[in-house]
């Protein structure tokens, strides 16, 4: 499959959606096609999705049956959204993927981790992302800071600490594929080290020069 894909992912409050957008469009400016696009929620179906996981009308879920959702989500998007865009020769720029239901509702639901990623590689036929940057924060500083808050980000701090450790777990695991990038560092700092490394990964896919600095 061609393109690229690049995958922000981290905890609630992080500055995650901030960080994709400006990629998006940094990339464009370049001449890319590129689809800027999100987890859960990004077509029809999953917007239904969404409001069953998130919204706290829905009360206490299984965490099975959440974790379930969340990967039927990402099947349809993968087959809806990621796959077409990554088929035609774009960057992908997603606010989520696998990551968030591994951390999310394997370490933070604790169920099985092995079991929970199976159910989502299966879901999203394998894909994995290119790249996945990994904005790390302390939850109090993150989902303690937010104002209003969805479903999942009422959960207390231990759940939300799980969640943290489970996101750097998968990149200690993988390095080669991650960039950990501390989130509360100045976002233009933060912004070099996004496009050095988006830059180095489409220059050896197409050719050193292509997109410039």
């Amino acid at each position: 499959m061609g393109g690229l894909f690049v995958v922000f992912e981290g905890g609630d409050g992080v500055g995650k959606s901030h960080q994709a957008r400006w990629l998006a469009e940094w990339l464009r400016a370049r001449g890319r096609d590129v689809v800027l696009t999100f987890e859960p929620g990004d077509t029809p179906a999953g917007r239904r999705i969404r409001e069953i996981v998130l919204s706290p009308e829905t009360g206490d879920l299984s965490p099975r049956a959440e974790a379930l959702l969340y990967a039927a989500d990402k099947a349809h998007h993968v087959y809806a959204v990621v796959a077409p865009a990554l088929r035609r020769g774009a960057v992908v720029v997603s606010d989520r993927y696998v990551d968030s239901t591994l951390a999310y509702q394997g370490a933070g639901r604790v169920l099985d981790g092995g079991e929970v990623e199976w159910i989502n590689r299966w879901a999203t036929s394998g894909l994995r992302p290119d790249l996945t940057i990994l904005m790390d924060l302390e939850p109090a500083r993150g989902v303690g800071e937010l104002t209003t808050r969805d479903r999942i980000e009422r959960e207390g701090a231990e759940f939300h600490t799980r969640v943290r450790e489970g996101f750097l777990a998968l990149a200690a695991r993988d390095p080669g594929r991650y960039l950990v990038i501390a989130a509360r560092d100045p976002k233009e700092v933060n912004r070099e080290r996004i496009r050095a490394r988006v830059q180095l990964l489409l220059e050896l896919s197409e050719g050193p020069g292509r997109l410039g600095s």
